[in-house]
């Protein structure tokens, strides 16, 4: 309870533009066989945050140490409790490591992570990061993530004001408009559908949604008719 209690109070502060990409060690701790791989991964994120690859890999880091915290081992504890907390704890140092990361002005993908952490506990959060992370990032990867985790959580409707206010279809991946009307229809929103794929026709790259225009052509036929909403 304590942990989910830290969880909740880390995913409702304010994020800090300081310390971007920096380890935090302790002086008494030990030297660990994957520092020199940790500090490359960070010197990577320092200069291209958006880095998934290296974000992924060093998020797996942080996760295999805080699951390794020696305090979990405590005698008292309920053994069932142990693969939890180690869970919990491993969250939290993600959790760490992408706050220090959002704080760079060009930093949506850790923006993303945070809101996918902080879905079950804080939604409204959530989308904030995900609207500020879609703002981030001209190229539209960052909506794209977004509109797919809401989506995925069953947030469909979350979804469609992240992705109606933000999406520019001459300039985005047409996978924006694909999760877009994907997410119309979890909706029940046909007609709102229709109007995203109508949309999408407008892509310059034709052949690049073609393939995308008429499977979900093909959807929306089977959804029923359209109701105007």
């Amino acid at each position: 309870m304590a942990l989910m209690q830290r969880l909740r109070r880390l995913i409702r502060r304010p994020l800090s533009a300081s310390t971007v990409g920096t380890r935090r060690p302790s002086p008494s701790a030990p030297r660990r066989g994957d520092t020199g791989h940790e500090d490359a991964l960070r010197a990577q994120l320092t200069d291209d945050p958006n880095n998934e690859e290296a974000f992924s890999a060093l998020a797996e880091i942080v996760r295999r140490r805080a699951a390794e915290d020696p305090t979990l081992e405590d005698p008292l504890r309920d053994s069932d409790e142990i693969p939890e907390s180690r869970q919990r704890e491993a969250d939290l140092a993600v959790w760490a490591l992408a706050e220090e990361l959002a704080g760079h002005p060009r930093g949506w993908y850790p923006l993303i992570e945070l809101g996918r952490l902080s879905l079950s506990d804080d939604p409204e959060g959530a989308v904030r990061r995900f609207t500020t992370a879609a703002e981030r990032d001209p190229d539209g990867n960052a909506l794209v993530e977004g509109l797919a985790i809401l989506r995925e959580a069953g947030m469909p409707v979350e979804a469609l004001g992240l992705g109606v206010g933000h999406w520019r279809v001459k300039e985005h991946p047409p996978e924006v408009g694909r999760q877009l009307v994907l997410a119309a229809l979890e909706a029940d929103r046909v007609h709102e559908a229709k109007q995203h794929l109508r949309a999408l026709e407008t892509h310059p790259d034709a052949r690049a949604t073609a393939s995308l225009r008429e499977d979900l052509a093909k959807r929306i036929a089977e959804a029923g008719p359209a109701t105007p909403r």
